[in-house]
């Protein structure tokens, strides 16, 4: 019965995903080219409510917890376990003001209303997994712009989702980067849970009512500890609350 009922309401869901996407786009544009980066990132931001919120249609409830302070006169590593698409909008709208930049595979750099747009030109990296040094180009200069503008980045070290929400183990390369050129960054772990179930059914129909946590976790000095020792405690604490 649940997935019969998923039929109709992810129609009208995408149809209206798509509406926020397609009525952003021009948005973007003209605040980007008009009015610079504040602009445009303040129509990022709304356009990520929108998206995280019209999860409600799915009868999917977000609830995003952060109980620390996180300071915002330093720049984020943010980190977190990967379960679907549905990951990347909570983040962009509960830590807006961190300034969130995302590393993306360079296939989302194009053909995707507002999505593309943004990746492109709001300061994320776009990077070729085919290619290992244009990756790791693009990782450190994306590192580099986030320590000069004091923005944040975001990245999912298990390299790609989880389908049935348990944790992959962490590919590190791209953090230890991450780690090496922002030393003054504080690193902030994120565990999600339940994103995954979205997709429990494939793309289409989607999964519906389920309730997708993002717990935030307490801040870590990226000089806290050695590299490697500094992310097993991170892969621990983030492992650590995901239930599967």
């Amino acid at each position: 019965m649940r997935k019969i009922l998923a039929y109709p309401l992810t129609v009208i869901y995408l149809l209206v995903f798509g509406l926020f996407l397609v009525i952003f786009h021009p948005i973007q544009w003209i605040c980007f080219n008009v009015f610079g980066y504040q602009a445009h990132k303040k129509s990022v931001d709304v356009l990520n409510f929108f998206l995280t919120y019209s999860l409600l249609l799915l009868g999917d409830n977000v609830i995003f917890r952060n109980p620390h302070k996180i300071a915002t006169d330093r720049p984020c590593i943010i980190v977190a376990n990967h379960q679907s698409m549905y990951d990347i909008s909570p983040i962009i709208w509960h830590m807006r003001k961190h300034h969130p930049k995302f590393i993306s595979k360079k296939e989302l750099g194009k053909g995707i209303p507002s999505i593309s747009y943004n990746l492109r030109h709001g300061g994320s990296a776009l990077i070729d997994r085919k290619d290992r040094e244009q990756a790791l180009k693009a990782i450190i200069n994306l590192a580099n712009y986030a320590k000069d503008n004091n923005r944040s980045v975001v990245i999912f070290p298990e390299g790609t989702r989880s389908r049935d929400g348990k944790p992959k183990p962490f590919q590190t390369g791209g953090l230890k980067i991450l780690l090496k050129k922002m030393p003054d960054a504080q690193v902030v772990p994120i565990s999600i849970n339940n994103s995954w179930k979205t997709l429990r059914y494939g793309k289409f129909p989607m999964g519906i009512g389920s309730s997708i946590t993002f717990d935030v976790h307490e801040p870590m000095g990226a000089r806290d500890l050695p590299a490697e020792e500094l992310i097993a405690k991170i892969e621990t604490t983030i492992s650590s609350s995901i239930k599967y």
